[in-house]
């Protein structure tokens, strides 16, 4: 037997027969991700109320009535005077109730032959099923349920004794009156002749209905006229109208960013790409819920060849890949270099490739004409890729530990990767497979013995080549940023005293370290450089693949060694980005070569300088 949960919302109590009657089960989706169609339940009144569907605690009973927006029920409490156990319990559930102790109900369901509607989304939706028991429940799966009960419990309580509103009135007979209709119904379907308390019943509640139908009216037409005849309350006059404030409140994780991201990938890796089995490890992370929401958001693919379009269709991985960006994108040389200029993949765009002439003219003579040169250039989608290997043991461990593991590995080698492949000269432009370094095709000018001279050069080349140089940057190695932070004057100064291994700035020219840079500095113009990313990762798992253990992978011969997976026991996780970038102007970058700078001994700290002591 299976429970679908809901909110024990209360319409109606009669304190003195111990009945009480609300709603059991609505068509909404609960935390098992279940749905119970109202227009597919079956059940044979009176069913027993239970105490947390324990069948050996039966404090009640109850009468079902199904509509299509749910299941209706009068449930009643025996008043017991005997002292025992049954009462002791009976008298505990009464007082959980009435005390809002006991907030939910949950209906005990039995799914009926081809009575299970698979959804997209993963949810069951129930379309056939068959009530056996109604229990009382402390807690409710369903979330947004929790929500009103939490308004309900905060209204103020009327005292039993106290004189019931019309609106209560209208409740409470609305309530009885269907709960009598469905008795009624269940009497006479029980059999074909009534019995004499079975008449007795059904024509008390005939007459009770009787006199429900002429009273509630009644009563709606005198709540109207109330309201029609409600004067507002004077509102007093203020010397001072209070001046308006609008407070937010903001609910923010402290979970390290990422997080989300990096539960999706691990749930994927230890149901071995599994959705289903993915969505159950999930739950476990109850801090983070929108992974389970993704997981069971449905994925449609629109085309292999355009991510942006297909990546739309899936808000909820799109929501952490965009996640993982963030937190990857401030560590590479892409997102630490300021004024870089975005633009959208495979658009066209201008950029100029000379100056016009402009000259002195003397008193009537003819003024030169020229003519600007552009061209056009276009951000093409380049494909970053990578496969990490994990063992089953770390994708199975939930512990914040392995969650910081996964996040390093993954930001550690996207990050060197990245950068590499954008500062690098090395690296050209293959069609269709990457882009060029910005450095790639750059001569850049040899390294001297002072650094100072050589950046003076580096900059010089800008203004030659008329690109204005501020907002240049500087990029070099962390090794380069400490010799230059030690480099002394004859007067013992420091050249260099905003530099440190962190970055810093060389006479108001920023700074960005990058072990990548090696002997080079480069010199660029962010205003110039045009990269296009569409801001998501995605993500494949695969527990049976064989692949080439090589961050080289080759074309497979007969010589290819393949690792499988399967059988070593060890997932593989594939993320893709796409990115690119292009030089808008081909002098935007330059660079200084082969630099080996040491730091020099200022002559005030070399012997017998003036930094040493003397004796007199």
């Amino acid at each position: 037997m299976e429970q679908a949960y809901a909110l024990l919302d209360v319409k109606a109590v009669d304190p003195a027969r111990r009945v009480f009657s609300g709603i059991a089960s609505t068509p909404e989706l609960d935390r098992s991700g279940d749905m119970v169609d109202p227009a597919g339940v079956t059940f044979r009144n009176p069913l027993p109320l239970l105490l947390h569907h324990d069948t050996k605690s039966p404090v009640g009973t109850v009468i079902l009535t199904a509509t299509p927006q749910g299941i209706l029920f009068e449930a009643t409490l025996p008043i017991v005077d005997e002292p025992g156990r049954f009462k002791d319990r009976v008298d505990e559930a009464w007082h959980s109730i009435k005390a809002g102790v006991i907030t939910g109900v949950s209906i005990g369901h039995r799914i009926l032959k081809d009575g299970v509607e698979h959804l997209k989304s993963g949810a069951r939706k129930i379309t056939k099923s068959e009530i056996c028991e109604l229990s009382l429940v402390t807690i409710p799966a369903n979330a947004n349920a929790s929500i009103r009960l939490v308004k309900s419990l905060a209204a103020p309580r009327r005292p039993e004794n106290a004189a019931m509103t019309i609106a209560d009135q209208i409740i409470t007979g609305e309530t009885r009156r269907t709960a009598n209709l469905a008795r009624m119904t269940a009497l006479l379907e029980s059999a074909d002749a009534l019995t004499a308390d079975q008449t007795k019943e059904y024509d008390t509640m005939q007459a009770e209905n009787a006199d429900l139908d002429a009273r509630i009216p009644r009563l709606q037409a005198l709540e109207k006229a109330q309201a029609s005849a409600a004067t507002p309350v004077p509102v007093r006059a203020m010397a001072t109208p209070p001046t308006p404030t609008t407070r937010r409140i903001q609910v923010t994780s402290n979970l390290p960013p990422g997080t989300g991201f990096v539960r999706y990938c691990k749930a994927m890796l230890a149901a071995r790409g599994n959705r289903m089995e993915a969505i159950e490890i999930a739950k476990e992370f109850i801090d983070t819920p929108e992974v389970e929401l993704a997981l069971r958001t449905a994925v449609n693919p629109a085309t292999t060849s355009y991510t942006p379009w297909a990546g739309a269709l899936v808000p909820g991985l799109q929501y952490f890949g965009s996640e993982f960006i963030d937190l990857l994108r401030p560590s590479t040389l892409l997102g630490r270099i300021p004024g870089l200029q975005p633009v959208p993949f495979n658009v066209k765009v201008p950029r100029q490739t000379a100056d016009g002439t402009v000259a002195w003219v003397s008193e009537g003579a003819p003024k030169p004409v020229s003519a600007l040169a552009f061209d056009t250039v276009s951000l093409g989608e380049y494909k970053m890729a990578q496969i990490l290997v994990f063992t089953q043991e770390l994708a199975r461990n939930s512990s914040p530990r392995a969650e910081e593991t996964f996040r390093r590995a993954m930001i550690a080698s996207m990050q060197k990767f990245m950068d590499a492949q954008f500062i690098d000269p090395a690296v050209a432009q293959v069609a269709g497979k990457n882009p060029a370094s910005i450095t790639n095709g750059v001569t850049g000018i040899a390294a001297t013995a002072n650094p100072l001279v050589d950046i003076a050069a580096l900059l010089n080349s800008f203004i030659t080549a008329g690109i204005p140089i501020n907002g240049v940057v500087l990029l070099m190695s962390e090794s380069n940023a400490f010799i230059l932070s030690n480099r002394r004057s004859a007067m013992g100064t420091p050249d260099f005293p905003s530099v440190s291994v962190t970055g810093g700035s060389v006479a108001g020219v920023p700074v960005i370290t990058s072990s990548l840079c090696g002997t080079n500095i480069i010199a660029v113009v962010p205003q110039y450089i045009l990269y296009a990313d569409d801001g998501g990762v995605r993500i494949d798992v695969s527990q049976e693949a064989s692949v080439q253990m090589v961050d080289n992978p080759a074309a497979p011969d007969a010589t290819t060694v393949y690792r499988s997976f399967w059988q070593d026991n060890l997932i593989g996780l594939r993320a893709e980005r796409f990115v690119a970038w292009i030089k808008a102007h081909a002098n935007a970058v330059n660079m200084i070569t082969g630099s080996a700078y040491v730091p020099n001994l200022a002559a005030a700290d070399a012997p017998g300088g003036l930094g040493t002591a003397r004796k007199s």
